[in-house]
């Protein structure tokens, strides 16, 4: 390697050696001839071996003096590929990859043609997305290693990312012509032909595709992906037949796959057949060659009606009841959008329940009917006492009721009865996380966890996102912000964890020609955090930043001085031997929690394997996160990828919005986030509430910039035409008189508007006749929630009354019961975390 500062032959011997501890992971030697090197002071500065020691030491944990070596070694040799290389590796280590990518391209001009340097660069470089760089780094990987499949894998795989397909797919024939004949089953020679044709398809060019899988097919060792891309491709080019014929073959093979069934419909015109008998014709045939399948009997629920759907529901019913299904109902479930379904399966259902009690068989015909519901299962309790599913099921009931406390005795009762099944423990969890019950979820949690390890950060290592996700909204509901934001942050950063994991497959992926399920895995990664679990945490973080930011936290020596203003010496003694206690308390758990972490990471020192890991994440205090100096960034922050990744769902715009409306003079933003709500959906009542909130927020500012005005006024003019708010607001209320969420938000600007409404604004929020859709547990809760929270100024007695009739039409619901109302369960969603 050469440097400007060569060692002599001794020396030099040193410092291979040092490269081979390295690379076998022998550190301790490593350093060992560091020191020889750099013990003889005429080498005591030499930059090379001071940037390996550096590296080394960065691998046995030492992060801090890896940095100063590494540095301290790029002052004395600037010019040194090795110092710039080894600097980068550091940054990689850190996830500083921006920076990391300039230390390659620094190494890079003193050494241009360096192997190892340019693989490292490339891995950023997709690791990062920066596809042009990518393709650049391949082609001179590609130069100068022609002969290795993974330089043109590489550099055909750039363009592809890049959608020049004409470009990848002349590399890939140019190399696939280098080959030799493959051997028989050959599977990577298999996967390279699937790739080409692959990207073929990605391309439109489906004649293309089609002859290449059949001029290829006998060296393809996929068999069913063949079978199933010929079919895809048939269809596309419409001939339907040839591909009517192939799904009939892969339905025989697999009847189980519904996306067989929607191929075959779609290739013989069954979806828009006039007479739907053939349809269910067709599915009656496969049921009868197949009777131990469970999807052709179910897929035509979904599109029969009237007597033949009752024909088909009933044999389907009876044959999943005879057999005990546990989730039949989980199975009809999406049935239930159709009215008229419903009717059909409650006659069945409860028609069998006569027949069964009075004669013993079926024959003698779930809408929130909960009293029923409880009733039928107490009679199987009275049957079967000791089985779980019907307890599962009461719990369900009793929650649907809004009395979690019930339905959390009847979930702890189904574990009880069989304590190894995981399913009903993590029910049960999540029932007393919905309970507010935390210790106790934690508690339940812990009987599948890891011994000598507390459950709650047993779970975090395993990245269990469900009960992180209601543990954060539980804390939410009880008020503690920091535990809750502690939670979210955790959730974020299991996803930087796993888009981390990435690095793992891009060397592994290409040496093993995995490359569809490669291409597949990077396109999930650009889009891991639209993820449901990453948007729940990223709701309720957003959520109480933005109720942090209206009512700021006070400091807790104000707090303890104003606690102390009004008692008297006894009591401002008690309270301090009381906070003594605490304190002491506070420090020993502390020292455990330390001491736990030490014992780990010297496990994790022992066992570790050498790999560069990533840098330590600062440990997350809820205290610290709940008393923020900027809570507005760190929503933004939360936002971001929602923006980027669920442009369609309208709540992140009106979350953005909220956002954006406290940070001042944000005006352009908040529009923005309003014209991507109406696109996302016009009808939205929170985004009503978005849109009269703008309009007066204008119309409430002082002289803008001239070119903000000229803007907001053409866009103003699009979505608001010539009406003003109040207009607005009753255009949205007739259109929607009928919606209770829309009555509300309606409701809610009305009084905004104008004050002297409140009586008529109150009365259309709290409406329960039978006209108004929507009057759900959660929907009431909403109402009472806002009342309370003053978005209809001061109505106490209003609060009591509209109480009063939910605890009728709800009378299990804890949350409407006097006289101190609790709120739990699913009613719970705004508690405390509100925000206008």
């Amino acid at each position: 390697m050469p440097t400007n500062n060569p060692l002599p032959p001794k020396e030099n011997a040193l410092f291979k050696r040092i490269l081979k501890c390295y690379e076998q992971k022998q550190y301790k030697n490593g350093l060992k001839f560091a020191k020889q090197i750099l013990g003889n002071p005429k080498f005591s500065e030499h930059g090379e071996t001071l940037a390996m020691k550096g590296l080394t030491l960065n691998c046995l944990g030492r992060k801090e003096e890896a940095y100063d070596y590494v540095r301290r070694g790029l002052r004395n040799d600037l010019k040194s590929h090795v110092c710039w290389h080894v600097y980068g590796l550091l940054q990689r280590s850190d996830r500083k990859y921006d920076e990391a990518i300039k230390c390659y391209r620094n190494a890079l001009k003193w050494d241009k043609d360096n192997l190892q340097i340019l693989r490292d660069l490339s891995l950023l470089q997709i690791q990062m997305r920066d596809l042009e760089g990518y393709r650049d780094t391949r082609y001179q990987l590609l130069v100068l290693r022609p002969a290795q499949r993974a330089s043109w894998i590489g550099y055909a795989m750039a363009y592809h990312l890049l959608k020049d397909f004409s470009m990848a797919l002349r590399i890939l024939e140019e190399f696939r012509k280098t080959q030799s004949q493959p051997k028989p089953f050959d599977y990577e020679h298999s996967e390279l032909l699937l790739y080409q044709n692959m990207v073929m398809r990605e391309a439109g060019m489906h004649v293309n595709a089609l002859q290449h899988l059949q001029e290829y097919e006998h060296q393809i060792v996929d068999r069913l992906c063949v079978c199933e891309t010929k079919a895809e491709l048939l269809l596309t080019l419409g001939r339907r037949e040839e591909a009517a014929a192939i799904y009939r073959d892969l339905i025989n093979r697999n009847p189980e796959n519904k996306a067989y069934y929607k191929g075959y419909e779609e290739a013989d015109h069954f979806w828009v057949s006039e007479n739907p008998e053939d349809r269910i014709g067709f599915y009656k045939e496969i049921s009868e060659l197949f009777p131990r399948a469970t999807t052709p009997r179910r897929l035509p629920l979904t599109f029969a009606i009237g007597e033949s759907f009752k024909n088909l529901v009933d044999t389907y019913l009876r044959k999943e009841l005879r057999k005990g299904v546990p989730p039949l109902f989980v199975v009809l479930r999406p049935l239930y959008s159709d009215p008229e379904k419903v009717k059909i399966i409650e006659e069945l259902v409860t028609g069998y329940e006569q027949n069964l009690r009075e004669v013993g068989c079926f024959d003698r015909g779930k809408t929130r009917q909960l009293q029923r519901a409880m009733e039928y299962v107490d009679k199987g309790l009275e049957h079967t006492p000791l089985l779980i599913e019907l307890y599962v099921l009461k719990a369900k009931i009793y929650k649907h009721a809004g009395d979690m406390e019930e339905a959390v005795r009847m979930m702890d009762e189904a574990q009880s009865l069989d304590t190894a099944d995981r399913y009903t423990n993590s029910k049960c969890a999540k029932y007393m996380l919905r309970a507010g019950l935390i210790q106790e979820a934690c508690d339940m949690c812990s009987k599948f966890t890891r011994e000598g390890v507390s459950a709650v950060e047993s779970l975090n290592e395993m990245q269990c996102m469900w009960f992180q996700t209601e543990c954060a909204a539980a804390y939410q509901r009880l008020g503690k912000w920091g535990e809750a934001l502690k939670k979210c942050h955790e959730i974020d950063r299991h996803f930087t964890e796993i888009i981390e994991d990435q690095f793992d497959f891009h060397t592994y992926c290409m040496r093993k020609m995995t490359l569809r399920a490669y291409v597949s895995l990077l396109r999930l990664e650009d889009q891991l955090r639209s993820h449901h679990f990453y948007f729940k945490a990223a709701r309720i973080a957003i959520q109480i930043y933005l109720h942090l930011h209206d009512h700021p936290l006070a400091d807790s020596e104000q707090e303890n001085n104003m606690d102390t203003e009004n008692l008297t010496p006894s009591e401002l003694k008690k309270m301090k031997r009381k906070q003594r206690k605490a304190q002491k308390k506070a420090e020993v758990e502390q020292q455990k929690q330390r001491a736990e972490l030490e014992r780990r990471e010297q496990g994790k020192t022992k066992a570790t394997d050498g790999e560069l890991d990533g840098p330590k994440e600062e440990e997350l205090i809820p205290d610290k996160l709940a008393r923020t100096e900027e809570p507005l960034e760190q929503a933004i922050k939360f936002l971001r990828p929602l923006q980027n990744l669920l442009p369609e769902c309208v709540e992140t715009h009106t979350v953005a919005y909220k956002i954006y409306s406290r940070k001042g003079s944000k005006l352009l933003l908040m529009l923005q986030s309003i014209k991507r709500g109406i696109a996302a959906d016009p009808n939205d009542p929170q985004l009503h509430t978005c849109l009269i909130r703008f309009y007066m927020h204008v119309k409430g500012q002082a002289e803008l910039p001239a070119p903000v005005q000229t803007v907001i006024e053409q866009e103003m003019g699009k979505i608001y035409g010539s009406k003003d708010p109040k207009t607005l607001n009753e255009e949205f209320l007739s259109t929607n008189s009928c919606s209770l969420q829309h009555l509300l938000a309606g409701a809610q600007m009305m009084y905004l508007l104008d004050k002297s409404t409140q009586e008529k604004a109150i009365s259309l929020a709290t409406t329960l006749s039978s006209e108004i859709q929507g009057i759900s547990l959660k929907t009431c809760c909403h109402v009472l929630e806002s009342l309370k929270s003053g978005d209809f100024g001061c109505c106490d007695k209003t609060v009591q009354e509209y109480q009063m009739k939910c605890h009728s039409l709800f009378p299990c619901a804890a949350v409407f019961m006097n006289p101190s109302p609790k709120v739990v369960g699913d009613c719970a969603i705004l508690t405390n975390g509100s925000v206008s």
